[in-house]
């Protein structure tokens, strides 16, 4: 059986404001209480939240170190400098990299490569390899993305070599910042740029448009990027607020209408070039893809790349041949059946691991480890227990010579915190709350295991072993009119900082229920409502195939759920896509 998970209905909003913005936008309460809720409680706030406008991104010079970013790239270009832009091999590394690559190949700047460090030779950030490498291609200017911020040592040793650093990084920087000519990061202490949560791929998109601006290049040259940069922004789960929102909204409207051929080719694998595509396709369907190439070891060399997983990826990215990058997003699609496959048997084998180990099975952390593992889907699996145990979870490989691994946490628990406290055990480890990777030596495995483990058992809330369900409020089926759907739509794009709104109904019921997926995972349903008019709605549970005889039978249920556009055959309808069921026992919660 699935864990109970715990529904928590959010507090209401501000009855006056919910009031004035139902009035003033033609909506109707419910959908103003959420407005509410998300603190859009006046009238210009839900403006500026329903049409999102290009003018108000921010000033790229107010980011700390722009100018002098642009300054040294106008040398490079005017002085025909070989130029390397450099990311990290996931998908928000790999767009940066197409984004950067592609504007610079625009400007005719054609004595450019880029490069992707190996996951399994080098492993994140910059390398020394990569550095040697550069040396070896007489590249004198190195721009980083995603990654770089705590390469003090790396940037040294390159400029020994007379190759300048520009570092554009999101992540939290350490105590000294690398000696590199810029370092962009909005995360910075000294950096007053007023939005802090751009992903990698936004914090190269803000440089390409300083550049662009300083050099009177029309905003449409960089506005054509952004297909990149909400892919970056969904994959990489930064918050969907602010100027995130803005270049999601233009992102999407990029990538459904005119994407660059090898995001269409990945489309069209994934069965959307007829449909609205949402975060939720990238999420699911898009970004796992290019995510995978990084997974897999890949030997073919590339004249524009040193080898690695993560540049195939980028070659799908910025091809403009649509045949190759139909040639390339098969290769990627490949990849991603194969990682598939792989972290499949691994979950299978991890679960199997601690369901025999009744003392592993009852802690409030997993942490396991298994040298035979593959390293790309570590993170994958870590991700997986969590959705059976529910607790902070370390899944750990063996790579040249060293026990590494990923950390992946619950939500309101510090992971990062969980793992700074066994440094002294780890020769690197880098990541944030909800999510890090580390690296040890095998014989510090065991004691890393024991006091990790401590350290959850002082610092978690019970409560955060519990899963939640935070509910926006409740709902009759006969309230969820096309209308009603319509209007909700106009809150996405949805993600962290604006979810998706969860409602909930109470005793509904259905008489044809049915399991459906490759392993009748899913169970599938028309639920009905009895109350005047009797409503029916389509609805898709996923990963709940316990309720499947219960639901069959007639008995209600109470249901929790997202409302989604269902699209079939030309026709749109409203789909309830239920994220959990409780049974009704005399039609009680």
């Amino acid at each position: 059986m699935p864990i109970e998970k715990r529904w928590v209905v959010k507090s209401q909003g501000d009855a006056k404001a919910v009031a004035e913005l139902s009035i003033g936008l033609g909506i109707s309460p419910v959908l103003a209480n959420l407005l509410v809720q998300r603190g859009i409680d006046t009238l210009d706030k839900a403006e500026r939240f329903f049409n999102p406008r290009l003018e108000e991104l921010h000033d790229p010079f107010l980011m700390k170190d722009m100018e002098r970013a642009v300054e040294r790239i106008e040398r490079a270009v005017k002085n025909n400098e070989k130029i390397m832009v450099y990311g990290d091999y996931d998908v928000d590394g790999t767009t940066a990299v197409a984004l950067v690559y592609t504007f610079l190949r625009r400007l005719g700047h054609d004595n450019l490569r880029f490069y992707i460090p190996d996951r399994y030779n080098e492993g994140y950030g910059v390398s020394i390899k990569s550095i040697d490498y550069a040396a070896s291609k007489g590249v004198s200017l190195v721009i980083t993305l995603d990654c770089g911020i705590k390469a003090s040592e790396k940037v040294a040793y390159a400029k020994e070599k007379g190759i300048d650093y520009i570092i554009c990084d999101h992540h939290l920087p350490a105590d000294h910042l690398p000696e590199a000519v810029a370092v962009l990061d909005p995360k910075r202490h000294d950096c007053q740029y007023p939005f802090k949560e751009l992903s990698g791929c936004g914090v190269g998109f803000k440089l390409v448009q300083a550049y662009a601006l300083r050099n009177n290049i029309p905003f449409s040259e960089v506005e054509r990027l952004l297909d990149l940069v909400v892919v970056s922004i969904a994959s990489d789960i930064v918050p969907l607020t602010g100027e995130n929102r803005i270049l999601a909204h233009y992102g999407l409207k990029r990538l459904n209408e005119n994407p660059g051929k090898g995001l269409l080719s990945i489309i069209k694998i994934c069965g959307l070039e007829k449909h609205t595509i949402t975060i939720d396709d990238i999420v699911f369907k898009i970004g796992p893809r290019i995510n995978a190439a990084g997974r897999m070891r890949v030997d073919e060399e590339d004249e524009n790349a040193a080898p690695s997983g993560g540049h195939a990826a980028v070659n799908l990215l910025i091809e403009r041949n649509e045949k190759a990058a139909e040639n390339f997003g098969s290769m990627i699609d490949t990849f991603n059946q194969d990682r598939k496959s792989i972290d499949r048997s691994v979950t299978i084998e991890a679960h199997e691991l601690i369901e025999s180990n009744p003392e592993l099975k009852n802690r409030k952390s997993t942490v396991i480890y298994n040298p035979k593992w593959m390293k790309g889907i570590v993170g994958i699996v870590a991700s997986r227990l969590i959705e059976t145990y529910y607790r902070p979870t370390v899944v750990m490989t063996m790579s040249n010579g060293f026990a590494t691994g990923s950390a992946r946490s619950v939500p309101g628990f510090d992971l990062y915190q969980a793992v700074e406290s066994c440094a002294d055990l780890l020769e690197n480890f880098g990541g944030h709350m909800y999510a890090a990777g580390l690296t040890m030596k095998p014989e510090n495995v065991e004691e890393f295991t024991r006091r990790f483990n401590a350290y959850v058992e002082e610092h978690i809330d019970p409560q955060m072993l519990i899963p939640q369900v935070e509910i926006d409020a409740e709902l009759l089926f006969s309230d969820i009119t096309p209308d009603f759907r319509r209007k909700l739509n106009n809150f996405q794009p949805f993600g962290p900082g604006n979810p998706a709104p969860v409602f909930i109904t109470r005793s509904a019921s259905s008489h044809d229920a049915r399991l459906v997926g490759a392993e009748c995972e899913h169970l599938r349903m028309d639920l009905i409502q009895r109350q005047k008019p009797n409503t029916t709605l389509q609805a898709i549970a996923f990963q709940q195939p316990t309720h499947f005889e219960w639901v069959r039978s007639g008995r209600p249920v109470d249901v929790c759920y997202t409302i989604v556009e269902n699209h079939y055959r030309g026709t749109v309808s409203t789909q309830l896509r239920v994220k959990d069921i409780k049974r009704c026992t005399n039609n009680k919660q």
